[in-house]
């Protein structure tokens, strides 16, 4: 029985490419009978909360404004169900979510740009050998383009869309494509994968084995190198080119609860700037003069610390990427030619929020259990064994107690939505395919779900 199982995922591998290309010829051609003809285009923001499923927004919602109030995620009007399985899973890897993101095709689980990792994969190119990417797309027709994560720059949330490699570890690699795609804006932690060892950095020692400086390179290339969140938002105005490192390694401290308290370590490095603050400095650059631009923000944090089983650095995470979307949202109404869209790949851990009654024969317990009778993690304000979380007021102006439970430490799959507003918003309802995402991207920046021809 293994043994056919075996063979059967080998010879699903070896035909994978030729799936990609099935894949993406078929959904273009179905998408583009229906929509070949669109006068309107305009630009796009892509804000994806890493491993953030509804129930981690739900969670969310409670802690910071209560459960009768709005995240700026809840205000967006269109709505889809996300199904986000991969070529060869039917739970997503955030680097094969990615690249099905970047591309609108179907990849294996290891793709980081690509049809597959390592020699199985094969680079997803069109007939005419142009880049399917939505990302290298825009460039090559001079749409400008922005990638801002709170991660390391090689996250592949970010990465997948101008830097395709064999592997997601091959950050050197990947580090040094971000800076030769050309992408306008490049803001992100990870500082040590563009110096090299025995450089010193503004946080810390480089790390690249090729000797390669890539900061000079950025310089050398016209950007404007960037380190602190000072340096960011005194940027002058129409500065067009952006490099921005602002740690060492990703802007927060993703493990437990207990190994940051016993290294006195935050959530987040107070001293990066948010998500936020990143999405809107990025806009500001892209949009000078009213230029149409593609800008793809992912908040890392919130899949990170799930897959540590923290919640509250989920539940921060949570917050900081809804600021985007609310940043996003103001630009929108300067400039309806907009359409913002957020979806995650997968769920981070499977966070679920577990509420506790409060009636007038029970009382809040001080100090949680370690573990649901079946056997799941708990978790409360400071970890495993810690108080439960207390809800912000309702519209009775009861604070409600919660505790969070964890299904895994891996990404799962289900309950995670698709939302939109502006441009093209409309074509988010019912049952979103992962590969849409390209595809609705394509359409509002180019007009066409295929993105622009050299024929």
């Amino acid at each position: 029985m293994l043994d056919d199982w075996s063979r059967q995922s080998e010879n699903q591998m070896n035909h994978l490419a030729c799936f990609a290309f099935t894949s993406l010829a078929f959904t273009t051609s179905v998408v583009g009978a229906q929509q070949d003809n669109v006068d309107s285009t305009g630009s796009v923001i892509f804000i994806h909360p890493d491993g953030a499923s509804a129930a981690t927004w739900a969670a969310a919602r409670a802690l910071f404004h209560g459960p009768d109030s709005d995240l700026h995620w809840d205000t967006l009007p269109a709505i889809a169900l996300y199904r986000g399985h991969m070529a060869d899973s039917l739970s997503a890897t955030s680097n094969g979510g990615a690249t099905t993101h970047a591309f609108g095709v179907k990849v294996a689980s290891d793709a980081y740009g690509r049809s597959a990792g390592g020699e199985r994969g094969t680079d997803l190119i069109d007939e005419q050998r142009n880049s399917t990417s939505v990302a290298l797309q825009a460039i090559r027709v001079g749409i400008p383009v922005g990638l801002v994560q709170s991660g390391i720059a090689p996250e592949p949330g970010t990465g997948c869309f101008v830097a395709p490699a064999k592997t997601r570890r091959d950050y050197e690699g990947i580090a040094a494509k971000l800076i030769e795609s050309e992408a306008e804006v490049l803001l992100s932690g990870g500082e040590k994968y563009f110096l090299p060892k025995g450089t010193e950095g503004v946080h810390g020692p480089g790390s690249r084995s090729d000797g390669r400086d890539l900061i000079d390179e950025a310089r050398r290339s016209g950007y404007t190198v960037v380190r602190t969140r000072d340096e960011l938002l005194s940027l002058s105005p129409g500065t067009e080119r952006v490099l921005g490192l602002f740690a060492h390694s990703a802007t927060f401290n993703a493990q437990t609860e207990e190994t940051l308290a016993e290294r006195g370590l935050p959530l987040f490095d107070p001293n990066a700037p948010t998500v936020a603050e990143m999405t809107e400095a990025a806009i500001n650059i892209l949009s000078h003069n009213d230029r149409s631009f593609l800008l793809v923000v992912e908040e890392e944090g919130t899949d990170n610390f799930g897959n540590k089983n923290n919640a509250a650095g989920v539940l921060e995470a949570a917050r900081r990427a809804d600021e985007a979307i609310g940043v996003a949202q103001r630009h929108l109404q300067t400039d309806p030619d907009t359409l913002i869209i957020t979806t995650a790949d997968s769920d981070g851990g499977g966070l679920r929020m577990v509420g506790i009654a409060v009636t007038p024969d029970s009382t809040v317990p001080d100090t949680l259990p370690e573990r649901d009778p079946n056997g799941a993690p708990i978790d409360g304000t400071e970890g495993t064994g810690s108080a439960p979380f207390l809800a912000a007021p309702d519209r009775a102006g009861m604070r409600l107690p919660f505790y969070v439970v964890w299904s895994a430490r891996d990404d799962v799959a289900g309950g995670v939505l698709v939302r939109a507003e502006g441009l093209n918003s409309d074509l988010v309802r019912g049952s979103f395919d992962n590969t849409r995402v390209a595809e609705i991207m394509r359409r509002t920046l180019f007009g066409n779900p295929r993105g622009p021809s050299d024929r």
